[in-house]
């Protein structure tokens, strides 16, 4: 087994990790060279929460040949400028964390340490997106890279059902196999304690040389059968359940996600074409399921089209991402609850790194701890940002505020902070997830500011700066008025006519 190269990959589970990682084998790999089954079974069903992205999913959606206007109208799908924060760093406080950059850089300085020696303006006047996003407006990015209009940069909101199954609908023109079916029994190979095959619950049997294990919180393969082993950070992110509601629009989609702090936990708004979704994630610790369901419900601003649906999860990571042959994508490989919306992100680091280290022949356990590491690296870089919003709040209102704004955090964020509230900088190891933009937007708006920031920002005259920093905030607020409403945008999209930039 050891030798021989993997010509067949079995994937347990469906929904998007099953129908993305299938998708992208797929895509790579002729069918002749490998064979690609996927087992899922309606019975179980999906999460199918997951409506909201961050801008990485748009290569992926290129690579896997998937036209972005065909998917926006078959996912009922709306665009995400960034996210808007309301009660997190205060209660009656909010703030943007926009995708994309603040103003331009000068001198070789990052643009925010200008801003903080001047404070010429909000800081959100320098952003395009969130300029946009907050006057409901969108457009794709402008060609010509002299325009501000270049510098927008945009996710997806969409339907997750309604995205696994264009996924699907991919795989299997493709030639992926689809099989339904429930797994009764993963049967592992007595001497080198790999899976052998998966018995389904009508006596059919699978193998495959690799498995992929999209079975959900349960790890069916990876934990279940090998015993893998979990990490739990509910020490840091105490949140273990999550009720999700949709409701019928009310008024046209905005292009932002909204979270809205809680008494213990807080509160997400996702706009879709169809629908917005809504939910509420918690600590079981703070409040009860009908206190959260009641906070819920009394923050809708539209008729409930569904009774809430209730999650529980514990926030960690699988200690193994891939263990013998059995790599875990999605929630079997771990989860770092829905904030900042990286749920997606996290399945699609774990298949794009798959692809890079595709075990080519047999399992070389070199590769198998390379994936590893840069598996629990990416985790650990979102988790440290996670934690960031709980832990630097002015709020004390409630137990479950007291217990995260005292919390100790990870030695990583803790010296994070630090250096931002001394000189405003911000230190990014390479390939980060989260580049400076996020960071300056959560920092600040959380309620950090620098005593100080980089000297070299100090070689430009103040009066010099403000002028051009005056200049920017216009050329940014033409840039915004030029835009069409979303609304407009998609509705050019919904005929069929591709809008122009």
């Amino acid at each position: 087994m050891h030798d021989k190269p993997v010509t067949s990959v079995v994937i347990a589970g469906g929904g998007t990790a099953g129908w993305m990682a299938a998708a992208t084998l797929s895509r790579s790999f002729a069918p002749e060279a490998l064979k690609i089954t996927l087992v899922e079974s309606a019975e179980i069903g999906t999460v199918g929460v997951g409506e909201a992205t961050i801008p990485p999913i748009l290569p992926l959606n290129a690579q896997l040949g998937i036209d972005e206007d065909e998917l926006v109208r078959r996912t009922q799908g709306t665009y995400k400028l960034g996210i808007e924060f309301v009660d997190w760093g205060a209660r009656g406080s909010r703030y943007f964390h926009p995708f994309g950059s603040y103003g331009a850089d000068l001198g070789g300085v990052a643009f925010h340490h200008h801003w903080l020696r001047t404070r010429e303006g909000a800081l959100d006047d320098y952003s395009l997106n969130a300029r946009a996003a907050l006057s409901g407006r969108f457009d794709r990015p402008a060609e010509d890279p002299r325009s501000v209009l270049s510098k927008l940069s945009y996710a997806l909101h969409f339907d997750a059902t309604l995205y696994a199954a264009l996924l699907r609908e991919r795989s299997l023109a493709q030639g992926v196999e689809a099989i339904e079916g429930k797994i009764a029994e993963v049967v592992l190979d007595p001497a080198s304690g790999h899976v052998d095959h998966l018995s389904l619950a009508d006596g059919r049997v699978l193998r495959g040389d690799l498995y992929i294990d999209c079975t959900g919180f349960r790890g069916l393969l990876i934990e279940q059968a090998l015993q893998t082993g979990y990490e739990d950070w509910s020490h840091w992110l105490p949140m273990n359940r999550a009720l999700a509601v949709p409701t019928a629009p009310n008024g046209p989609p905005v292009p932002f996600t909204r979270s809205t702090a809680d008494a213990a936990g807080w509160r997400w708004r996702i706009p879709l074409q169809h629908r917005v979704g809504n939910g509420h994630v918690y600590s079981s610790a703070f409040t009860d399921e009908a206190a959260a369901t009641e906070a819920l419900v009394a923050g809708l601003d539209g008729a409930m089209l569904a009774d809430p649906r209730t999650l529980s999860f514990t926030t960690g990571r699988r200690r193994k991402a891939w263990h013998k042959n059995v790599v875990a994508l999605g929630l079997a490989g771990g989860f770092v609850e829905p904030l900042e919306s990286t749920s997606i992100h996290l399945i699609q680091r774990g298949v794009v790194t798959l692809m890079s280290l595709f075990p080519a022949a047999g399992f070389v356990q070199a590769e198998i701890d390379c994936y590893n590491r840069l598996m629990q690296t990416e985790m650990e870089e979102v988790r440290d940002f996670v934690i960031l919003h709980y832990k630097q709040t002015l709020r004390d209102d409630t137990p479950f505020w007291r217990q995260v704004q005292a919390m100790p955090v990870p030695d990583s964020l803790a010296e994070r902070m630090a250096i931002f509230a001394h000189s405003g900088r911000v230190l990014l190891g390479p390939g980060e997830l989260f580049r400076e933009t996020s960071w300056v937007a959560v920092l600040l708006g959380q309620g950090i500011m620098p005593r100080g920031h980089d000297p070299l920002a100090d070689a430009i005259p103040e009066k010099d700066l403000r002028l051009t920093l005056q200049r920017m905030r216009a050329v940014i607020g033409r840039g915004v008025e030029a835009l069409p409403t979303h609304a407009d945008f998609l509705g050019r999209l919904s005929v069929g006519r591709h809008p122009t930039t």
